[in-house]
């Protein structure tokens, strides 16, 4: 009796047309955190998912029967969960607040855009598409190592010149006495720990099952950087934030470590929170930078 056959491997072509729905969908996030037009946004992830359902129908890539798990994975699903996510962060406002209600905000909004399409993945898809590789790339070498050294040294060079000389410290607010430098403290954090889980593990991941890295990381790059933008992140912040999240995609197709990238952005996270201490109180850390 003939053993079973094996699963075809996953081949991602160098250019396909799936290419076009998958930038409706990330162009929604400028739409929706950049221009702030939400039906602009809206309209974006229906054409996306339109359309990659009609390359699906013409290709007869849609997953059906039991030949379905000898298919390619599916445009049409993972779009979809990009756009869920897209939707859920879309549906609060990303200002920078310390207060409880702006922290419960975040934590519903944010940790939701992360656990709806996981869950969806999981138990509706039965797909298991998104993962959180913890440790996946093994021990870190001396170049990882080295790597969290020159990222410290590049935001201790970088981040207070861009953040006092352009002004944009003024999007987060003032932080003067302990419970709110506290509540700072937690909230980049956080926030910088659900980049990674949603921008790489999520949209990126899903995205590299269809596309090849290169082009995959300029797509999560896009959503990346829009959100930044109005979570603060302006002026010639994009100067600064294009670079980082290619770089983070990048790190993590080379180390498949989530534990690293999310280490790579606490450690800049942290030159962020000491600069926007630092521009709100005028004389507290003079000595520690340049600006």
């Amino acid at each position: 009796m003939p053993a079973h056959p094996a699963a075809a491997p996953l081949v991602r072509p160098a250019w396909s047309w799936g290419l076009a729905p998958a930038l409706l969908a990330c162009l929604a996030a400028p739409a929706f955190f950049v221009l702030r037009v939400a039906w602009l946004g809206w309209l974006l992830l229906a054409l996306a998912l339109v359309a990659a359902f009609i390359l699906e129908r013409r290709t007869g890539a849609i997953e059906r029967g039991p030949e379905a798990s000898h298919r390619p994975p599916s445009l049409v699903r993972d779009l979809s969960l990009v756009a869920a996510g897209l939707l859920i962060v879309s549906a609060i406002p990303l200002k920078a607040e310390l207060d409880d209600l702006a922290i419960l905000r975040f934590t519903v909004g944010l940790g939701g855009a992360v656990a709806v399409p996981y869950a969806v993945s999981r138990f509706v898809y039965s797909d298991r598409a998104i993962r959180f590789p913890w440790r996946g790339g093994g021990r870190w070498t001396r170049f990882q190592w080295t790597w969290l050294v020159v990222v410290l040294a590049l935001g201790w060079l970088i981040l207070p010149f861009y953040f006092i000389t352009s002004g944009v410290y003024t999007n987060w607010p003032v932080v003067d006495t302990p419970d709110l430098i506290a509540r700072l403290f937690l909230g980049v954090g956080s926030v910088g720990i659900w980049d990674e889980l949603f921008f790489i593990c999520t949209v990126f991941a899903l995205l590299r099952r269809h596309f090849p890295d290169w082009q995959s990381n300029i797509l999560q790059a896009i959503v990346f950087v829009s959100f930044l933008w109005e979570l603060g992140y302006q002026a010639w912040g994009p100067l600064l934030t294009i670079p980082f999240a290619l770089l983070q995609g990048f790190i993590f197709v080379v180390t498949r470590s989530l534990a690293y990238v999310v280490t790579v952005h606490l450690l800049f996270d942290a030159i962020v929170f000491l600069v926007i201490v630092h521009a709100h109180n005028p004389g507290v850390l003079d000595r520690l930078f340049l600006v």
